[in-house]
Parts: C-alpha cells; sequence; structure tokens
C-alpha cells in the first residue's frame, strides 16, 4: 500500500527534473529556516511530542479496563495497574477512572453518575475545541477518532523512541525550492477521501489548486483544510521518497493564498509522524500530490527506528 504512494503517475507527471546543485539561500532565508528546524526538533522531542508515542489501542463496543496489568483489556505499555473503565456506546466515549491511581482528567465535556456511584467522564476526542486529556504518571492518553473508530492514544515521556532520537537529515537549503504558486480555486466545496497509514478514510477539504514551477515545468498541488490550523497543509510524494526521503511522503505547510498568489518552500518539508513512531495514525499523499519531480529539499529519511515504513 505504501509503495503505491511513492509512485508519480497521475496529473503532476512531467519530463524528470535532473538533480543540480542546490542555490544558496539569502542569508534570511538561510535564518528563517534553521529557526524553523530548530522549533521543529523542539516540538518533535517534547514531552508530549511525537516521539513519546507508545500504544495505540481501539476501543470496541461495550465497557473494557485499561492499564498495565496483564488482566485489563486494553494493556498499556507503562502506567498504573488500573487506569479506568472505557465505555462506548452510540458514537460516544466515556471513562470512569479507578480508585487506586492518582488520575486527572481534563476535559470540556459533561459527567454523569450511574447507579454504583461511578462517575463516567464523556470524552472530547482531538479534534475538537478542548480535546479531553487523561493523565496519570508517566502516562497522557487521549481519545482519537479515525473513519469513525474511537482508539486511545498514549504517550511516555520515558518512551524508547524519544530517549533513542538520532536527531534529523536535512537537505541543503536551496532558494529554488522556495517558489510562488498560483491559487485557483475551486468553484464549490471540494473534498478529497485521504487514505491513513491504517487503512481508514479521512474526509478533508481542499480549497483549490496550487500552481507552481521548478527549472521551468509547472506541478500542482492540493493544500487541505486542517481544522484549528490557518495554514494550509500539504501530504505530498515525489520522486526521492524511499530513497532518501521517508517512503510514503512528507508534509508541508503554507500560508493561505493573498490576491490569487502564496509562497511555498520545500525546505521546510518534514517527515509524518509515522516515519518516527508505529503508533501514529498518517494521512497518505492523495494521487493529485504525487509529483514526478525529485523535491531534494526539506527533511530526509530518518535514521533511527522507524515506525510505518516497511509496511
Amino acid at each position: 500500500m505504501l509503495a503505491a504512494c511513492a509512485t508519480t503517475s497521475g496529473p503532476n507527471s512531467s519530463s524528470r527534473v535532473v538533480d543540480k546543485a542546490p542555490t544558496p539561500p539569502t542569508p534570511e532565508h538561510q535564518a528563517d529556516i534553521e529557526t524553523w528546524r530548530a522549533a521543529r526538533v523542539a516540538r518533535l522531542t517534547a514531552p508530549d511530542g511525537w516521539l513519546s508515542l507508545v500504544g495505540l489501542h481501539w476501543l470496541t463496543d461495550g465497557e473494557q479496563t485499561a492499564g498495565s496489568g496483564a488482566d485489563n483489556a486494553i494493556r498499556l505499555a507503562s502506567g498504573p495497574a488500573r487506569l479506568g473503565v472505557f465505555k462506548v456506546t452510540q458514537q460516544q466515549v466515556w471513562f470512569n477512572a479507578d480508585r487506586g491511581p492518582q488520575v486527572f482528567v481534563k476535559y470540556g465535556a459533561r459527567m454523569e453518575q450511574d447507579a454504583a456511584g461511578r462517575i463516567w467522564h464523556l470524552l472530547s476526542d482531538d479534534a475538537a475545541a478542548k480535546p479531553t486529556v487523561i493523565r496519570s504518571e508517566p502516562l497522557t492518553v487521549y481519545l482519537i477518532m479515525r473513519g469513525g473508530k474511537p482508539a486511545l492514544r498514549v504517550k511516555d515521556p520515558n518512551a524508547p523512541t524519544r530517549a533513542g532520537f538520532k536527531g534529523i537529515d536535512y537537505f541543503p537549503i536551496d532558494a529554488d525550492f522556495k517558489v510562488q504558486a498560483r491559487f485557483v480555486p475551486h468553484a464549490e466545496p471540494t473534498y478529497f477521501d485521504i487514505q491513513t497509514v491504517l487503512g481508514t478514510i479521512d474526509k478533508m477539504q481542499t480549497p483549490g489548486v496550487l500552481y507552481f514551477t521548478i527549472a521551468g515545468k509547472e506541478y500542482s498541488l492540493h493544500p487541505v483544510l486542517e481544522e484549528g490550523s490557518a495554514d494550509w497543509f500539504f501530504i505530498f510524494a515525489d520522486r526521492t521518497n524511499g530513497r532518501e526521503t521517508y517512503g510514503p511522503g512528507r508534509f508541508l505547510y503554507a500560508p493561505p493564498a493573498v490576491n490569487g498568489v502564496t509562497t511555498i518552500d520545500f525546505n521546510r518539508s518534514y517527515n509524518p509522524p509515522c516515519a518516527f513512531s508505529a503508533y501514529s495514525t498518517c494521512p497518505l499523499p492523495p494521487p493529485e500530490n504525487r509529483l514526478n519531480l525529485r523535491v531534494t529539499a526539506g527533511e530526509k529519511k530518518y535514521r533511527g527506528p522507524g515506525g510505518h515504513e516497511g509496511m
């Protein structure tokens, strides 16, 4: 499945661009990318960053216990022997904390009490304005919804992936990969069915098409809109995938177009969380965003333990 996502047939097909020596950036551009890289690594390596993932557990209808003890329906990698009970009913997920460990629930949803005196917290997933956060040292647990299915995302600052982080390798900063793009909006709301590495489908809106030129050839990309982000999000593949860069593709953000124009800086291309952890649920590039171009800019393939690369 992932190998197919690295192919580049489709509307972006054109003659292949041969690698050239990178064009040196201006001092301002150099400083901008270096600042961006430092902030990116800081987010990635934070105690609750993507490197801290230690689990992804899918929930089923009804009640299921969760904790590090062997007798739980959901076996957590660390934390208390019994965190509590999760209940899935009518597309809602509820949580009842165990009385033993200290469990903190931060949320914006309501609570209910059953006949046995148990307090049930109605959980909000990660797409909500106020997602629920369940904490019990050293774990943090979040509810996510993917393809209409609920799951628990679990983070631990002591995760092996965080402790063993190998750093990030980059292509040289290349001024030619910072391009102006012409925006053509869709006449009516348009959505992509974006497949994830898990095989689920997420529906994401695309506002239009961006056209840009590199080495005399015109290419196009479709941004998608993300909840809570003002910038446009790009999920794209190119001819470096699987060799110099992460196999399924990379991510990129750019500001929304103003007066029909925006700037795409491929020097800000970065690896998705799935390059670092098997417990992530990354979206894959739609066919329209598979570039027949070697984007020799941005992050290279991660040299540490990977996630879904080999699937």
